[in-house]
């Protein structure tokens, strides 16, 4: 397994990547993991100069307590899909979405994936999502096909779509962005696998509040596939190097009203097998 994350200071991460269970310093090949890094293939040329010996070990005698950040650095755009999975558009009221439902989050909100969460002030309705994060590697634009579409996918990574649901449909006017750009509110990765080592369809979710189970659900569930969301966003707009598409969470959020909204002190976790493990605190 190839896991590439970045690992320091909040704006001052440096690139490594885990081969095998080796981990090596990726600054060498690259000063970071971005579109362009992405663009040139650079996944693909980590993993085969580490492989060859061609790149240093990692000069961190205990890594696993350097901060890890975001696994991609400064996305021009992250896409997030709404109601993604039946379950979950159920407990939110709604119908199972006849096509994708499209809403955005600012780039700014992008944290590492144990960084604090930070409610906005007055907050009462926050929320979890344990989402499957899609990390495009190649521009995409028009494709025709999903299996082209999947072309374009570098690879992918955990993300938690944190919401504030009175300022999402309260407060919005009818627009879902307006719950999720809160700075803080998209803590991802640790990891970012490359795409020929998942099945992104076959992989499954979990969360957590305070040690109690949340959500629990499989990639299978999905209403539109990865293929399909990336195809069908590519038909509405160019998708560029190092954006990040979020496809959606399964039902166990506390919008169901079987759970209460995140208060300040609370301990989010989440997980996707493959791609590692989140906790943010809430404050």
């Amino acid at each position: 397994m190839t896991a590439f994350r970045r690992l320091g200071p909040a704006g001052a991460e440096r690139p490594v990547v885990e081969v095998d269970g080796t981990i090596y310093d990726l600054t060498p090949l690259t000063s970071d993991i971005d579109g362009a890094f992405l663009a040139g293939g650079g996944l693909a040329r980590a993993r085969a100069a580490a492989r060859a010996g061609e790149l240093p070990l990692l000069d961190v005698v205990t890594p696993q307590n350097v901060r890890i950040g975001p696994p991609v650095a400064r996305p021009q755009a992250i896409l997030c899909i709404g109601q993604n999975y039946a379950a979950h558009a159920a407990e939110s009221g709604s119908p199972v979405p006849e096509h994708p439902i499209l809403f955005l989050k600012h780039p700014n909100t992008l944290v590492g994936p144990d960084d604090d969460v930070v409610l906005p002030r007055g907050s009462t309705r926050g929320d979890w999502e344990v989402e499957l994060a899609v990390v495009i590697g190649s521009r995409a634009w028009d494709c025709a096909t999903d299996e082209e579409a999947l072309g374009h996918v570098a690879g992918y990574a955990l993300g938690n779509d944190v919401s504030e649901r009175e300022h999402q449909f309260e407060l919005s006017g009818g627009q879902w962005s307006t719950g999720k750009t809160f700075p803080t509110f998209c803590p991802l990765g640790p990891d970012l696998v490359p795409a020929d080592e998942i099945d992104p369809q076959d992989l499954r979710l979990r969360s957590w509040v305070n040690g109690e189970p949340r959500q629990d659900s499989t990639t299978k569930d999905m209403v539109f596939p990865v293929g399909t969301l990336v195809r069908v966003l590519s038909t509405r707009m160019v998708l560029e190097p190092g954006d990040v598409v979020l496809t959606g969470t399964p039902e166990g959020v506390a919008l169901s009203g079987r759970f209460p909204y995140l208060t300040r002190g609370d301990i989010m976790e989440l997980e996707i097998d493959g791609l590692g493990r989140q906790r943010q605190r809430v404050r």
